[in-house]
């Protein structure tokens, strides 16, 4: 399985790559292994001010529907187009092409409390 190191996760199986005062959000390699064929993918709140750990979305795999939580509070600027052709793209690659969401970060900071790599990747593997 893959850790990026440069991200930050949460133990409900999403990372967030920050880019200034904005970040990109998705779920991991875990997580889509887990869920298996990703079939939809389910964003309703584009522009809105969501909290940290409320769900945002939520995506649908052949056998489950799960809900999308956010790692820190955000504004949720846009959803990636091209998983809503192609969601199988989040399972052949969750850190880039099958990104989900772009948002305005509330507190930057806030990322700093987020589980590393190797922190997540002892979650995942206890």
């Amino acid at each position: 399985m893959n850790f990026p190191a440069e991200l930050k996760y949460t133990k409900d199986h999403e990372w967030i790559r920050v880019e200034g005062d904005e970040a990109v959000i998705g779920i991991t390699d875990f997580a889509q292994r887990e869920l298996g064929d990703i079939v939809f993918v389910d964003i309703n709140t584009i522009g809105d001010d969501v909290e940290a750990n409320e769900v945002f979305g939520t995506i649908e795999a052949v056998k489950t529907v799960s809900d999308l939580f956010l790692p820190t509070a955000a504004t949720i600027l846009s959803i990636n187009d091209a998983i809503d052709s192609a969601p199988e793209l989040i399972n052949s690659d969750p850190y880039g092409e099958g990104w989900i969401v772009r948002v305005k970060l509330a507190n930057v900071a806030d990322v700093d409390a987020l589980l590393s790599a190797d922190e997540y990747k002892a979650e995942v593997n206890a």
